[in-house]
């Protein structure tokens, strides 16, 4: 391996960088444009030669990975395939065989592309855990978080931050890095690398993204805040889901302080591996966030403070070319200790920041009982909460919430078609809790006391199940009425008599699974007006699944109204833009129970019902 210094430069630290054009040839097969192209990687080499940055770096060459180096995450078959798809052999095959996997292309270059990459990082890592570098970064693509143990996924071929890291466990044992923090601020959930990790308590991973309640790339319930790792693993893996877009510097900040920091502290890494995607940037034609090369800097010499410093990037996304080549350009400037990028971070987080910290406060605490190094992570964040500030105006944590007294004195029938027929099942929504079946126990209301009236009465809509999986009842389909009135249907509905603030709480764990608010996101305005109108779709729940509030008319002059999808979302489940789907056995005994005890129908009536509903098309 040849390796190129500056001439006659004093390095502070000795800092590694890794570029290599080879990693170029993999493009699309056409010549189509696609934003995963040759170009992202030109541009940030072409930004860091202007400003002199590799002259004062180790430069280092590029290797390819060796296969028992991938094969430590991947399976067989898929490091065959992907060694052999630039071959002549999958000339005629290639184009077909990329189709039919999840947002990638394949032409003669990506096999040495994808082998580049991966054995980059590894080279960076293995350079760092020596001591031979402080730290370094790798410009390498195609990116990897995205490709699973067994199969290429968004733009992924190989995951070059997990091949990385599990070099440095297992085939490496000598450097004495026992415990790795890898740190993922692309802003796509890094969903391999998760799985790659679950059980290890050797890797604390953790992911910050955009998320929107599962419906943001990979649009799945992976990088939800409740998926915390699993046997040996459990508490190591950490996910912070952002609620919606546009999230920026004091956002993430906002988290690296009051979540990754301390747990980072507690956790005491070897190495830290950053897995740096840019499309979070400011600009990014994906990604949809705010950040600032000035917010990735600070993001970065945050966690130089852990691991003696010993931190590699190994580039993921990034799609304005801009955006990405000032952003690496910022972070380089901080590996090389220079004077820090412009910027401020004055602004404050969104309310809904505060909102998944705290989830995720509340999450971590549920594993208390386990053994794990996150066990003071409640006891920090109670401390740190307390001091957020919120974006916009918006009320402060431990703000009074005045509007709660005032709909505490207003009735309303919620009317549930799904899960929450079942008594049992709905008062986890009041009382707060878990019935079995659910993946994880709900909040509660404010007020806990049970509803004043239970009564059951059908109504003409469509009954249907739809979404591949949900938070609370894990892979199958949950139930949604479609919201326009049709006589050939009945649809079984449960009314509970409940406050209207309760119905507020409802819908925040309905759509966000948090337990409060600042302000009501359904108040007697709207329900002076949803009489008329039929259904008021909530913009501050607009990204979750029952943000559509409908109007069922009144049963003892007390207004009826159930929460479910909007007429467009209808639309797309028809077109199959959303899947249609069955719903899983536990989430179906929910029904069954709720019909069979309400006196609605037999077990066998039920059963029909519930199978016609999941069955018949839309």
């Amino acid at each position: 391996m040849e390796v190129k210094s500056g001439e006659g430069r004093t390095i502070k630290r000795r800092v590694g960088l890794l570029y290599d054009e080879r990693m170029c040839k993999h493009n699309t097969p056409d010549g189509d444009y696609h934003p995963e192209n040759p170009n992202r990687i030109k541009a940030i080499w072409n930004k860091l030669q202007a400003a002199g940055i590799p002259q004062r770096c180790v430069v280092l060459n590029a290797k390819e990975a060796k296969d028992k180096n991938l094969l430590s995450v991947h399976t067989e078959n898929h490091v065959n395939l992907i060694k052999n798809i630039s071959s002549k052999q999958f000339d005629s095959r290639r184009d077909r065989i990329a189709s039919k996997l999840n947002s990638i292309y394949l032409n003669e270059g990506s096999s040495e592309a994808a082998y580049l990459a991966a054995g980059s990082v590894i080279e960076v890592a293995e350079r760092v855990a020596e001591g031979e570098l402080n730290s370094a970064f790798a410009i390498v693509r195609p990116p990897g978080h995205h490709a699973e143990p067994d199969e290429a996924m968004g733009f992924c071929l190989y995951n070059n931050v997990a091949v990385a890291a599990s070099f440095l466990l297992n085939e490496r044992p000598e450097l004495g890095i026992n415990k790795i923090l890898i740190v993922d601020w692309d802003v796509h959930h890094g969903n391999s690398t998760q799985k790659m990790f679950w059980k290890d308590p050797r890797v604390l991973f953790f992911s910050v993204h955009r998320h929107e309640f599962g419906t943001f790339y990979p649009a799945n319930d992976d990088g939800f805040y409740t998926m915390i790792g699993e046997g040996p693993g459990l508490g190591y893996n950490i996910n912070v889901p952002w609620e919606n877009g546009r999230c920026g510097d004091a956002d993430y900040l906002a988290v690296w302080d009051h979540i990754l920091l301390p747990v980072a502290k507690d956790f005491g890494p070897d190495i830290i591996i950053i897995s740096a995607g840019f499309d979070a940037a400011a600009g990014d034609p994906l990604g949809g966030c705010r950040v600032t090369p000035y917010g990735y800097s600070v993001m970065l010499k945050k966690l130089m403070d852990f691991a003696q410093g010993k931190i590699v990037l190994a580039l993921e996304g990034g799609y304005n070319l801009g955006s990405i080549s000032n952003s690496v350009f910022a972070c380089m400037n901080v590996l090389l200790e220079d004077k820090p990028v412009a910027g401020s971070s004055e602004a404050y987080p969104f309310e809904s920041t505060w909102r998944v910290i705290q989830a995720h406060m509340i999450s971590s605490s549920d594993s208390e009982d386990e053994d794990t190094k996150v066990e003071t992570l409640e006891a920090v964040l109670q401390v740190a909460l307390s001091k957020l500030k919120v974006d916009d105006g918006h009320a402060e944590l431990g703000t009074a919430t005045p509007w709660r007294s005032e709909l505490s004195k207003v009735d309303v029938f919620y009317a549930s078609f799904g899960s929450n027929m079942w008594k049992s099942r709905f008062l986890c929504y009041i009382e707060g809790g878990q019935v079995e079946g659910m993946q994880k126990p709900c909040s509660g209301s404010k007020d806990r006391n049970p509803p004043k009236e239970i009564l059951w009465k059908t109504f003409p809509h469509r009954l249907f199940f739809g979404r591949d999986s949900s938070h609370t009842w894990g892979p199958g389909g949950v139930a949604f009425l479609n919201p326009e009135c049709d006589c050939r249907h009945k649809a079984y509905l449960c009314l509970y008599r409940i406050t209207l603030e309760q119905f507020n709480d409802v819908l925040l764990q309905e759509n966000v699974y948090s337990d409060d608010v600042s302000s009501p996101l359904f108040d007697t305005n709207d329900l002076n007006s949803v009489a008329n109108k039929k259904a008021v779709s909530l913009e501050a729940l607009k990204n979750g699944w029952y943000h559509n509030v409908v109007y069922l008319g009144k049963e003892h002059g007390i207004p009826i109204l159930t929460m479910t999808c909007s007429l467009s979302a209808v639309g797309k489940f028809k077109s199959g833009e959303f899947p249609l789907r069955a719903p899983a056995p536990a989430y179906t005994n929910t029904l069954i129970k709720g019909l069979v005890e309400g006196k609605q129908l037999s077990e066998e009536e039920a059963k029909a019902y519930i199978h016609e509903a999941s069955t018949k098309r839309l």
